[in-house]
């Protein structure tokens, strides 16, 4: 009988792959406290050419994730990366490109708002927070230790296309629930603008990309599933 690539792991590849995942954990936790504290700092205004270089920074963390996504790159690199350890080194420079882009951020300063009202204030609360629920409940429907790059991506015919819960919603309820997040906030800086634009961006170019994919993985099932959901991203926008 022919083991799994899991069962195949030595305990150094195991290590390996459970290092990229707490790397993975690290890098979104700082995501989330750069977001949370150094963006929400009240700062002046710094000028343009401050947008332009953090603009940049954020450039090199999308590129890999496209350039990684190119078959002749992918067959160039597995030449000296093995098959079970692909979808981590992948998930290790990611990682390192997020948490550098967290580090090496410059201040924009100023600000777009700041609601002080206790109402408008609850408001914006509850916007993140169902931004939130729809992170948690689209993760908690997919393999996460897949995704932190542990477990290997699941192959044609082996996966399962969710379709139940907030994929109802949208066809990238994990992404809606970021954008509700970064965008929800009631004190809206510079810094939290420009990250929130850059990374809507991102993902709107990059969604379409995606699901050329997972059409390639699940054929006619996922025709279907985009006729039956027709937003995309953000309900009745995109």
């Amino acid at each position: 009988m022919t083991r799994s690539l899991d069962d195949q792991m030595t305990p150094l590849t195991a290590l390996f792959k459970w290092l990229g995942g707490g790397l993975f954990v690290a890098a979104l936790a700082l995501t989330a406290w750069a977001y949370a504290f150094w963006f929400g700092a009240r700062q002046p205004w710094n000028g343009w050419g401050i947008i332009l270089f953090d603009a940049l920074l954020f450039t090199a963390f999308a590129a890999h994730h496209s350039i990684f996504a190119r078959t002749s790159v992918k067959t160039a690199l597995r030449r000296f990366v093995p098959e079970q350890l692909w979808r981590s080194v992948f998930v290790w420079i990611a990682s390192l490109l997020l948490i550098g882009v967290c580090l090496l951020w410059q201040p924009v300063g100023g600000e777009l708002f700041s609601h002080e009202q206790t109402v408008l204030r609850i408001a914006h609360g509850f916007i993140q927070l169902t931004g939130l629920w729809l992170i948690t409940r689209s993760v908690s429907a997919i393999n996460a230790l897949e995704l932190a790059g542990i477990h290997p991506p699941s192959q044609s015919g082996s996966g399962t296309l969710h379709v139940t819960g907030p994929y109802h919603l949208v066809r990238h309820p994990l992404y809606f629930g970021w954008i509700l997040i970064v965008w929800g906030a009631a004190h809206l800086t510079g810094d939290r603008v420009l990250f929130a634009a850059i990374t809507t961006a991102y993902l709107a170019v990059a969604i379409p990309w995606e699901e050329r994919l997972l059409q390639d993985v699940f054929g006619e099932q996922y025709v279907r599933y985009k006729k039956q959901v027709r937003w995309r991203l953000v309900p009745f926008v995109y």
